[in-house]
């Protein structure tokens, strides 16, 4: 599609699915109002579903509105290849980009473009579900099959509408998802309330600040202002994060195979390390690892060294494996 410019780095995407009304336009909104100045892409079908705030608006032409936090919101329109090429290429650099797939539609095809597009790398697939309506949908033999493929495109189920179910009709939710993709990480919630860091990788905290294993402070129920949103379920899903700065180089085959299988309880993973690739002899690489997909990249030598960041829901994140194999010496 496009040529990756040097003096750009890749463009990470994330896609956001799920059944119609499982909450996609909420948490693109909530994204848009909380991106902590970060200027993304967002790019949806329906502009008039998004239902943005008059003061957030700095202009419109009628296919993009231009936010007055730096955000950009287009429609897709037609042609997705087209909207991603005038991303990548805009004059004023992006940090992400998000896309809004359609109610029906497989969300891990539009991530493939990620894949095959040298601008851009896959950040993640977050695939939202309705806890009101999935388990009846789920047996409508028309639905089936786009709930199941929509489920295992993802990197992240969030569970959404949980006021509007029991504590039973929510684990049987639970049951039915992990019956379709096993240990996916899923996070419940209402109102599409996700944490940003659950989100995207850029909210992850700098490694170089972290400490060890110490829990992050990183409520959602907090808007970005720090304000305390009453009236969510209280399911207490505080982040428990982990860093080192490796000092060892790496086998680059070993770390692709522990990519295809990690233990289970990262939601996110990132850093720069050194590795030894088998047939390039010492480089340094780009780690990204989220929910169930996990990339290897050549990377520049970083100004401050090799440094490593995860961070899993309190108390499931495996740290102790995480600094057996990152933080041990070679």
């Amino acid at each position: 599609m496009t040529a990756l410019a040097a003096d750009r780095p890749r463009l990470p995407l994330t896609v956001i699915g799920g059944f119609l009304g499982a909450g996609k336009t909420t948490l693109l909104n909530r994204l848009l109002r909380q991106s902590q100045g970060r200027r993304l892409a967002v790019l949806v079908n329906d502009f008039g579903a998004l239902n943005i705030d008059a003061e957030l608006v700095a202009s419109s032409d009628g296919d993009t509105f231009a936010l007055t936090n730096g955000c950009v919101c287009c429609s897709i329109g037609d042609d997705l290849t087209a909207a991603l090429i005038a991303v990548i290429e805009s004059p004023t650099p992006f940090d992400a980009v998000v896309i809004e797939a359609s109610g029906v539609s497989d969300p891990w095809r539009i991530a493939q473009v990620a894949l095959a597009d040298p601008g851009l790398s896959l950040d993640g697939v977050v695939v939202l579900v309705d806890a009101s309506d999935a388990l009846v949908q789920s047996k409508d033999p028309l639905l089936a099959d786009t709930l199941e493929r929509q489920l295992k495109a993802a990197d992240l189920i969030v569970i959404n509408q949980c006021d509007r179910v029991t504590d039973e009709e929510r684990t049987r939710v639970r049951d039915w998802i992990v019956s379709v993709v096993g240990a996916t990480p899923q996070f419940e919630t209402s109102h599409a309330r996700v944490p940003l860091p659950m989100l995207s990788g850029l909210a992850l905290p700098d490694a170089q600040m972290t400490p060890t294993s110490a829990p992050a402070h990183c409520d959602p129920h907090e808007h970005a202002d720090g304000a305390h949103e009453h009236g969510d379920p209280a399911h207490g899903a505080l982040f428990d994060t982990w860093s080192c700065r490796p000092t060892r180089a790496f086998s680059s085959t070993a770390l692709r195979a522990w990519l295809a299988e990690p233990p289970p309880g990262i939601l996110r993973l990132k850093g720069v390390l050194r590795t030894n690739a088998e047939d390039s002899g010492s480089a340094w690489s780009e780690l990204q690892f989220a929910g169930r997909h996990g990339t290897l990249r050549k990377a520049p030598v970083p100004a401050s060294g090799a440094a490593l960041v995860a961070i899993g829901l309190r108390g499931r994140l495996p740290t102790a494996m995480l600094s057996a194999l990152f933080d041990a010496p070679g």
